[in-house]
């Protein structure tokens, strides 16, 4: 699209604020199920900005307009915004206001906020409420311009629900109705709506192809003992799911029939609706029946059974062997002089993860960046980006899979060619963080921002940092982003247990130069009991080996050697039997001892 199309749509929308008596309209990157990762029909931010990054908030007022995003996408909203007339705002910054704060900054006393209630979370309406009325400021919760300014927008996706068996999910649907029932129970209620699409597909054990690279079905879902319903197009269900909806006493109505449900429940009832995951306009509708909470199903989602792990396990396995016969071809065309850019690089990773068994999709548009676009840190290549991999920089690949066993997310930074000693002594400043995480032992209870700063403390002693996080949680065939744990600076108040799956992936980012990450999966396990109580430690679950011309070993501890070395004999004996001779023989060069080579 055009910056004088971007700038026709934002004069569309002024136009309708005008009319609805509307001073400055929020726009978020996100859905009526508050969702990370959108189907095009809820991507109104992108189509009224330009700006395509998976995170970010766009507030228009008369006359101006501004992009608030994290880190993440510094670099790329810079460049996709540039000509739009729309300041980006680098949230996360110190001298970077927030959005209340700037509107409460900008406007005058009486001036009316509009937001659509459907997308904004009863706890991020109600926070924003509070702030602007006291500040003399308005907020009207039913300003919805979508349909009014988007010509041509996208349908909700109409893909087909299938069962996600048993055999993959280790528990029955039956069961996790019941364990969400008794959670929204412990916290006052006798029933459940659940908006976020991910809980749904992991309560009901059904998958689809509603988003991209998250087979999750766009539904709601209500939950009770008598009259549990699913709200869902039912030209998205087969005659077996509907079967196997029945069997397990979940009826099915139009998706866009929930609100009404909600509103003719009995004066009685008691729903539980989180306060995070359930747009505000739920919690107007059900007025006193609502008990505002935390999610029901989010610990239980997040903390994997036995047959999940196992499952993860054997993914990983496949995985790995898939990741090592496309660095096998990756290093053979740069070789060979063979024409390769960062587009075929995703290429040749999709296309050697889908020969795997139990592939279904990738779990995430893989990034793979050459040289200076690796230090933007979700870069996504495209035909005018399309960098070319040649020798004199590095690689930077994150990438992964959903299988029906499990979700993989997986970054390598790889050098092409001879590395710098700058780009060795970073690369190694990454790892040692990163192994400080994998080698954590933790008391029950512990908080993710003590853990966080193993990551960063060699960095941070150089006077080098990044901003993202440093770990978020995984789901099982699920969204590879998912909560409620996460390792990173800021709290988010959910401890590690046991079963969680989350990432491991400091980095470092040199501006016009390279950038480096390393990521692996890790599993939460007991480390020991002991007369101060349970110790948790990480079972690392990814299996690929780390680039040995990129480790700057005499700036590395014994421990931290031995680590690499136990890690990388742990890689060649899981995949070597799955790999021909050739493929033998590059994974055992490719996992040799730092010690021999030191």
């Amino acid at each position: 699209m055009s910056k004088e199309d971007i700038k026709a749509r934002l004069s569309a929308l002024r136009n309708v604020m005008k009319s609805k008596d509307i001073d400055a309209a929020i726009i978020p990157q996100t859905d009526a199920h508050q969702s990370e990762y959108l189907a095009d029909h809820w991507q109104l931010r992108r189509y009224l900005s330009g700006f395509t990054g998976s995170a970010g908030t766009l507030v228009v007022t008369a006359g101006e307009a501004r992009l608030w995003t994290d880190s993440r996408y510094f670099i790329q909203a810079a460049d996709q915004l540039e000509g739009t007339d729309i300041t980006l705002m680098k949230d996360g910054l110190i001298e970077t206001p927030s959005i209340t704060r700037w509107l409460i900054d900008t406007m005058s006393k009486g001036c009316t906020v509009g937001i659509n209630g459907l997308v904004f979370s009863i706890a991020s309406t109600y926070e924003m409420k509070r702030e602007l009325e006291e500040a003399g400021l308005k907020l009207d919760v039913d300003f919805d311009p979508a349909d009014t300014v988007w010509d041509g927008r996208p349908a909700l996706p109409q893909d087909k629900v299938f069962i996600h068996d048993d055999q993959y999910a280790g528990q029955p649907a039956a069961e996790k109705i019941k364990e969400v029932l008794a959670n929204a129970c412990s916290q006052g209620a006798s029933s459940a709506f659940i908006s976020a699409l991910d809980e749904i597909a992991w309560i009901l054990n059904i998958r689809s192809r509603d988003v991209a690279c998250n087979p999750v079905a766009t539904a709601f879902l209500y939950l009770s003992e008598d009259n549990s319903t699913i709200f869902i197009d039912s030209d998205k269900l087969t005659d077996g799911v509907l079967s196997y909806l029945q069997t397990n006493n979940v009826a099915v109505a139009p998706y866009n029939s929930a609100m009404d449900f909600l509103g003719a429940l009995p004066e009685n009832a008691r729903v539980l609706v989180s306060a995070a995951q359930t747009g505000s306009l739920f919690e107007r509708t059900l007025g006193n029946r609502a008990v505002v909470g935390k999610s029901p199903a989010a610990m239980l989602k997040a903390v994997k059974n036995d047959v999940q792990v196992n499952g993860i396990r054997n993914a990983m396995v496949r995985d790995g062997v898939a990741m090592v016969r496309s660095l096998m071809e990756i290093g053979s065309m740069v070789e060979d002089g063979k024409a390769l850019t960062e587009m075929g690089v995703a290429e040749i990773l999709t296309r050697h993860r889908s020969e795997q068994a139990l592939y279904f999709d990738n779990s995430f548009d893989t990034i793979a960046g050459y040289g200076a676009h690796g230090a933007v840190v979700h870069y996504s290549a495209t035909p005018e980006t399309d960098a070319k991999i040649e020798k004199g920089n590095l690689l930077l690949i994150d990438s992964g899979a959903q299988y029906l066993d499990g979700t993989t997310d997986i970054t390598r930074t790889i050098a092409i060619g001879e590395p710098s000693d700058e780009q060795r002594h970073d690369f190694t400043l990454v790892m040692k963080g990163h192994i400080a995480i994998a080698n954590a032992i933790f008391p029950e209870g512990t908080r993710v921002t003590q853990l966080d700063v193993l990551a960063r403390m060699f960095l941070w002693n150089e006077g080098k940092s990044y901003l993202h996080g440093t770990g978020h949680g995984v789901g099982h065939f699920l969204n590879v982003h998912e909560g409620p744990q996460s390792i990173r600076l800021n709290d988010t108040l959910a401890p590690l247990t046991p079963g969680m799956v989350t990432s491991n992936e400091p980095g470092i980012y040199v501006t016009g130069k390279y950038g480096i990450r390393c990521e692996n999966l890790v599993l939460t396990v007991p480390a020991m009991t002991t007369g101060f109580g349970r110790f948790y430690t990480f079972e690392t679950l990814t299996l690929c080996p780390f680039d040995l011309s990129l480790f700057e070993i005499e700036s590395m501890t014994e421990e931290e050697i031995e680590w690499v070395d136990d890690y990388h004999q742990r890689v060649y004996d899981a995949l070597a039997p799955h790999l021909d001779a050739e493929g033998q023989a590059w994974l055992a060069e490719h996992t040799r001892s730092l010690l021999i080579l030191q």
